[in-house]
Formats: C-alpha cells, sequence, structure tokens
C-alpha cells in the first residue's frame, strides 16, 4: 500500500492523474533495484508483450515519460546515432554505449576527470556535463 501511495504521489508531482496505465508504468520505471535505461519504443515492447493484458498506447507511454523527464524523475539520454533513451539514474553520472546492442551502461561520476570545459554560449550556463563513450567490437 505504501508503495502504491509512493507512486501516486510521483504521478502528480509530475503533473499527471493515476491512471491504472501511469501507474502500471510508474511501478514498472521506479520500483527496482537497479538503473532502467530504455526507449519508448523498449517500453512500450516490454509492458505490452503479455497477450489479453490491459494494453498501454504508444502515446501514454512517451506522453508520462516526457512528464517524468520534465519532473525530473527521468534523465534523457541522446546517443551518437540521435536515438533517445531515458534513464532511472537522475544523479549525475557518465555511459558507456554500446553501438552493436544499443545498450547504455553506467559510469560513475567520478571515473571520467574533465579539466577544461569551453564557455557557454552568451546568456547560457552550464547546467552539468556528462559524458558518453561509444563502444564497438575490437
Amino acid at each position: 500500500m505504501r508503495q502504491n501511495k509512493a507512486i501516486v504521489i510521483k504521478l502528480r508531482s509530475s503533473g499527471l492523474r493515476p491512471t491504472k496505465q501511469r501507474i502500471r508504468i510508474a511501478k514498472f520505471l521506479f520500483n527496482r533495484e537497479k538503473t532502467f535505461h530504455f526507449t519508448v519504443e523498449k517500453l512500450n515492447k516490454t509492458l505490452n508483450k503479455k497477450e489479453g493484458s490491459n494494453k498501454i498506447s504508444l502515446a501514454t507511454i512517451y506522453n508520462t515519460t516526457e512528464a517524468f523527464k520534465k519532473a525530473g524523475h527521468l534523465k534523457k539520454i541522446l546517443t551518437n546515432n540521435n536515438k533517445s533513451y531515458y534513464d532511472t539514474n537522475i544523479k549525475s553520472h557518465h555511459h558507456f554505449y554500446d553501438d552493436e546492442s544499443n545498450e547504455l551502461k553506467d559510469i560513475s561520476f567520478d571515473k571520467i576527470k574533465l579539466t577544461k570545459l569551453p564557455n557557454a554560449p552568451k546568456g547560457k550556463k552550464i547546467k552539468s556535463c556528462e559524458v558518453i563513450i561509444s563502444l564497438t567490437k575490437q
């Protein structure tokens, strides 16, 4: 019961009504011990893979994911192939990206040391800097 209350609070803080579909999405994303990286398409396939279960529309999954990102519950990561991934780990950290498997793996923030950053464009300031290291077979 406590778990459902936390999910409902997370949905409402994201500006979303806690419908059955959104609760199901939120439970899947946030009730886990490990970081979860996903694309909306992959999440759609995973949530809707059971025949006969209540299907969630791709639009609902996309809109819920974007609302969670805007509320600060998810981080959006754009890879070098212009594919958008989402990450349940919202703390500052870096990633390995495997070009062949299309998978992201976390790298602790303290494992990469940046010694020089360019100046931000006029009227802007740097909010954060995270590195994506692309991997391929040897």
